[in-house]
């Protein structure tokens, strides 16, 4: 057994467990390190008081992409996680009163759209037929595809063109759709993904398409649920999942890692090392000391960066029936508020806002009769907006959830049993994310594909990236994708 070629993947988020479940799943010995007390990066999950608050994302697009890592392993995905629809989608809400119920029922959804503005119903099915094209092309056929090489790109060209790639997701929709409120429904998902509608690639229509195609789901006892069945599922296979084992550097001979260095002095050989780290920080720091970690991590830092988020996690002691399980609170100004949150230099006055309200589908995520939620605003990344988290985050606390019973929870401050937050400071320190960034590498034209960094690294041949910094980019499809693209590398390499 001694010739048999071993694989290091470090951290444990949503991505590093897809790529760690595909290598042991074809034979490679596979061993996880995540620097945390439990598995799950951005998908990380609090307990208190018995409420359960996912941290990370709640929304699940393509289950089949989930469902194939079950497969892969030969076992069913029933016995590990259970995933649960969620209907509407989505409620949209804006200030004047005016609700729309996004969901997956083609005539409710005409109905709704006639009674905003009736010229738009026939202009949204020209933008479903636009963003299902879209679908095709960017997601599943190039977005498990690993772009190393420019000519990859060029291949790729003639459909992106034809697609308009160079458009922004807003000036798609605004084609198709007339009426202002239809047009920011259909342009917020960018935000979903850390991606600005106005500068982000048409090419992001594609999760209207995805959502319509499969769906949106949640994982019965939370995304956390899916984690541990994903962190089960590994473990199953015969692979080795550390916890608590925070890596300090790569080490290096030449041109190839060897194996790495955690904090408490333990050293871990491997034939190849996956980073499933923020990127800057996986060049910067923990290839910090190879010429390559300090010249990538040098240009990395010149790139432009997603925007950040101000989560409130917040415990209530009674039910919310009028709430739906995800709700889009729109502020009173759109173009406005985002240039501010990807391009301004402080805290806008005002804010849109993301509701969770998970007890909608499973009311076990709280004590009975209760409810957990979390709402989160974007914000800017630390690199735009020198904020004060420690001042501002308590008092920007303070007026979203003032804001949510004036508006949604009527009640909340007297029924409010546990809230915490996390800001960018959080983003930056817990997560190591550069500037706080919540997702990354803006997802704008020039970042994307063979020019986000590559699921291979060009100069160290056996170290590799997968996770919302490389291709194809942020969202749970978007890393289980990538997953998949630098599995593909790692057992071609590996020979397996």
């Amino acid at each position: 057994m001694s010739n048999e070629r071993s694989a290091l993947v470090i951290g444990a988020g949503l991505g590093g467990l897809a790529l760690a479940i595909r290598l042991q799943a074809s034979g490679i010995p596979t061993t996880l390190l995540e620097a945390r007390d439990k598995p799950g990066g951005r998908a990380y999950v609090y307990n208190d008081q018995g409420f359960t608050f996912d941290a990370g994302p709640t929304v699940i697009t393509d289950p089949s992409a989930i469902e194939a890592l079950f497969t892969l392993a030969g076992r069913p995905m029933q016995d590990y996680v259970e995933l649960l629809p969620v209907t509407p989608f989505y409620r949209l809400c804006w200030e004047d009163g005016r609700a729309f119920d996004y969901g997956n029922d083609q005539a409710d959804l005409e109905r709704q759209i006639e009674a905003f503005e009736p010229k738009d119903v026939e202009g949204y099915r020209q933008f479903l037929a636009y963003s299902k094209a879209v679908l095709q092309e960017g997601y599943i056929k190039l977005g498990a595809v690993p772009f190393l090489s420019f000519r990859d790109m060029l291949h790729a060209g003639p459909q992106l063109a034809r697609l308009q790639a160079w458009r922004s997701v807003y000036s798609m929709v605004a084609r198709f759709i007339q009426d202002d409120q239809l047009r920011q429904a259909f342009s917020f998902h960018a935000l979903l993904v850390g991606g600005n509608p106005f500068a982000t690639s048409s090419i992001y229509t594609l999760i209207h398409a995805l959502e319509r195609t499969w769906g949106v789901w949640f994982p019965k006892g939370g995304t956390g649920a899916l984690v541990q069945g994903m962190a089960k599922l590994f473990t199953d296979l015969g692979g080795t999942l550390e916890l608590n084992a925070k890596v300090a550097a790569f080490e290096t001979q030449g041109s190839r890692v060897t194996g790495v260095r955690t904090q408490d002095g333990r050293h871990w050989l491997a034939d190849a090392v996956a980073s499933n780290a923020d990127v800057v920080h996986t060049y910067s720091d923990l290839l910090g000391e190879h010429p390559r970690g300090e010249q990538e991590g040098k240009r990395l830092k010149g790139k432009r960066f997603s925007n950040s988020l101000f989560v409130v996690h917040f415990g209530l002691k009674r039910t919310q029936p009028q709430l739906r399980h995800h709700t889009v609170c729109f502020g009173p100004r759109y173009r406005e508020l985002i240039d501010e949150i990807f391009n301004g230099h402080e805290l806008a006055e005002d804010f849109s806002l993301y509701l969770h309200t998970p007890c909608a589908t499973d009311p076990s995520l709280a004590p009975e009769g209760c409810s957990s939620h979390y709402v989160l605003a974007p914000v800017p990344h630390m690199g735009n907006a020198a904020i004060d988290w420690e001042v501002e985050g308590p008092r920007f606390r303070d007026k979203i959830l003032d804001y949510l019973e004036r508006h949604y929870i009527p009640g909340l401050r007297e029924d409010l049993v546990t809230c915490r937050t996390f800001t960018p400071l959080d983003f930056r320190e817990e997560l190591n994310a550069h500037l706080g960034s919540a997702f990354s590498l803006e997802p704008i034209l020039t970042q994307s594909a063979w020019f986000r960094p590559h699921n291979r690294d060009s100069q160290v041949s056996n170290l590799y990236l997968v996770g919302a910094g490389t291709h194809p980019g942020a969202g749970v499809p978007g890393v289980i994708a990538s997953a998949k693209a630098t599995a593909g590398l790692m057992l071609e390499d590996l020979g397996a």
